[in-house]
């Protein structure tokens, strides 16, 4: 209580302001947060009853407190971005500092040359990306290499060491896909004339490049060059056919993001398409696990500061298609279009997020089927069954000090519970605490009725106990004349030993054994299944009082009162108006002859 007394001390001292908070446990920062208002922000975590177990035990955690008040919430927000960063906080959705996507480079030197990187150097020269999609680039870098011929040397082409002639022309000279800059049969403004068009289509604008072709390709023709007319006019073909594979979305629509999120309770799904002159050049998909019960607002926000500064964007619309707060991006509009093309677009980027979604839970739902079908196999291959487990109870006795015995099957299909296969069983033929000829009973009240109704037989039962349970479950199958077509064996709780029929040394099976943890889980389900059952027998037994011997007095009713007044002597205890006022007067004239009669025995005793 020190402690919480200690925080809800630091509460009321937190201001009305914009700014951040810090939560820290023993060991450092474990959540930072944003808020317009610092105090009603951190209050609330201490304040609400309906938070999810997230957040409750971030709340548990919390030792200490520290803010940092800013002067609008859009500092708030870079200021929290960053601090997620820097200390990567346990229950915040970490935003990492960007994964090395490549770029192309251009060299800043003479006679420049384009190759990809990861590593962005200060030197001058001009980066284009970064790319998410490795593929798509080199598949960028293979159209421009055969459009224009560029070197690959790392030769100092000064002018100086090109007139000494220091440099030889090699084999990319003589295969066509250099010009030869290093022996100065290229000038360098031709050279820089490929450059510029390069540098259009690295920004995504064909439009320059296309035309450039197309002119060089008319004159050519006009000069009866054919030949060159019909090497331009394969490289326009070759632009054309890359521009085909774009998509391309409406030619007015230029330097736009769009951004969408599809959720689950675990994890956020978020889609980014990157938008230049009417095509989409860049398109990422993320997954983000949930820290806590976040809204699709409160990941998308970050999520876009964060992939904006990964592939360096600059666009200054951004489309999403949940509303969000305003972002601290300078010159920038956030909106959620509804109609025209921007919708269309935002649903392009919508459909790839549920997609995203799709896959995802889908490939979870088929691990976890992978998963029950290994443990199968392996309980198969454990007790050298003929078939797979795919169906299997569990039976369990209970009782207390030999009142009220009860027992429990619970079933698992597939390796997974079936709740609506579980069954509680009254003991009828054994008299006391006899835990052997229990089992013998539910054992052939259960499978004498599946046989009756014709229903399937599992692939294997689980008797909780020792060698005395096994052979009792034994004997109630043979006597079904089952015995032979169920697996039976039996779990000891000691040393998890496992029984099998006809065998007087018990199989030890590794203890980490997925076969192990199943029979383990199965076995505490059907203890818990019992013992419940059991509860309630028992309670119900001991509300049997005298209230339930009075004639006329349901149990319903002297469970009401009972519950209420804790004994009969207080319920005595109350005036007739106060009787009448809980039960009602007919029922209240009972039990009060009832008590007269009782009082009026005892005084003649």
């Amino acid at each position: 209580m020190a402690a919480q007394d200690h925080l809800q001390e630091q509460i009321r001292h937190l201001p009305h302001r914009p700014g951040i908070y810090k939560f820290f446990d023993d060991e450092g920062i474990i959540y930072v947060g944003k808020a317009i208002d610092i105090r009603k922000r951190v209050s609330s975590y201490f304040n609400k009853q309906d938070h999810n177990k997230k957040t409750q035990q971030l709340v548990r955690n919390i030792k200490r407190i520290e803010f940092t008040i800013v002067d609008s919430e859009s500092d708030a927000f870079l200021l929290e971005n960053n601090l997620i960063k820097q200390n990567q906080p346990k229950y915040n959705i970490l935003l990492k500092d960007g994964k090395t996507y490549p770029y192309l480079c251009l060299t800043n030197e003479r006679f420049p040359r384009l190759l990809p990187t990861r590593k962005k150097i200060n030197d001058g020269s001009r980066y284009y990306g970064p790319y998410a999609n490795l593929t798509a680039m080199n598949i960028l870098l293979e159209l421009i290499r055969a459009l224009y011929p560029l070197r690959t040397c790392t030769y100092n082409l000064t002018p100086e060491n090109v007139a000494a002639g220091k440099f030889k022309v090699c084999l990319e000279y003589h295969l066509g896909n250099c010009k030869g800059p290093c022996e100065g049969l290229v000038d360098e403004e031709s050279y820089n004339q490929n450059i510029q068009q390069i540098r259009n289509i690295l920004s995504g604008n064909l439009s320059v490049p296309k035309a450039y072709f197309r002119e060089k390709m008319m004159a050519a023709a006009q000069d009866q060059q054919f030949e060159l007319a019909h090497s331009l006019k394969q490289k326009l073909d070759r632009l054309d056919e890359f521009q085909a594979k774009s998509t391309v979305v409406n030619a007015s629509l230029s330097n736009i993001d769009v951004f969408s999120i599809a959720a689950n309770e675990k994890s956020a799904f978020i889609n980014y398409l990157k938008v230049m002159n009417g095509a989409i050049i860049l398109t990422q998909s993320v997954e983000v696990q949930k820290k806590l019960d976040e809204t699709d607002a409160e990941i998308l926000a970050p999520m876009i500061m964060q992939m904006r500064e990964e592939f360096e964007s600059q666009s200054r619309e951004i489309l999403v298609n949940v509303a969000l707060p305003d972002l601290p991006i300078p010159n920038a509009t956030v909106t959620v279009p509804q109609i025209g093309d921007k919708r269309k677009l935002l649903e392009l980027s919508i459909k790839n997020v549920m997609y995203l979604r799709k896959e995802k839970e889908s490939m979870n739902d088929r691990s976890k089927d992978l998963n029950e079908v290994r443990i199968m196999e392996t309980i198969k291959k454990d007790l050298r069954l003929t078939e797979l487990p795919k169906h299997i109870e569990c039976f369990d006795n209970s009782n207390f000090q030999g009142d009220n015995p009860v027992a429990a099957m619970v079933c698992f299909r597939n390796a997974k519970p079936s709740k609506k296969d579980y069954r509680h069983y009254h003991i009828k033929t054994v008299v006391g605490p006899n835990d052997f000829d229990s089992m013998y009973e539910v054992v052939t009240r259960r499978y004498r009725r599946l046989v009756d109704e014709g229903a399937s037989l599992p692939q294997l039962v689980i008797v909780d106990g020792g060698k005395g349970q096994l052979s009792m479950a034994v004997k109630a199958l043979k006597d079904l004349n089952l015995w032979g077509q169920i697996p039976v064996i039996g779990i000891a709780k000691r040393l998890e030993e496992i029984y099998v029929p006809n065998d007087p040394l018990p199989l030890y099976i590794d203890k980490k054994s997925e076969s192990l943890r199943l029979f383990q889980r199965m076995r505490d389900e059907v203890h818990r299944f019992g013992i419940t059952f059991h509860r309630s027998r028992r309670d119900a037994a001991t509300l049997k009082t005298e209230l339930t011997d009075v004639k006329g007095l349901g149990p319903v009713t002297a469970e009401k009162l009972l519950t209420k007044f804790k004994s009969v002597k207080k319920i005595k205890e109350l005036t007739e108006a106060q009787l009448i006022e809980e039960v009602g007067k007919a029922k209240a004239r009972i039990l009060l002859n009832y008590f007269s009669e009782q009082e009026a025995a005892e005084t003649n005793q």
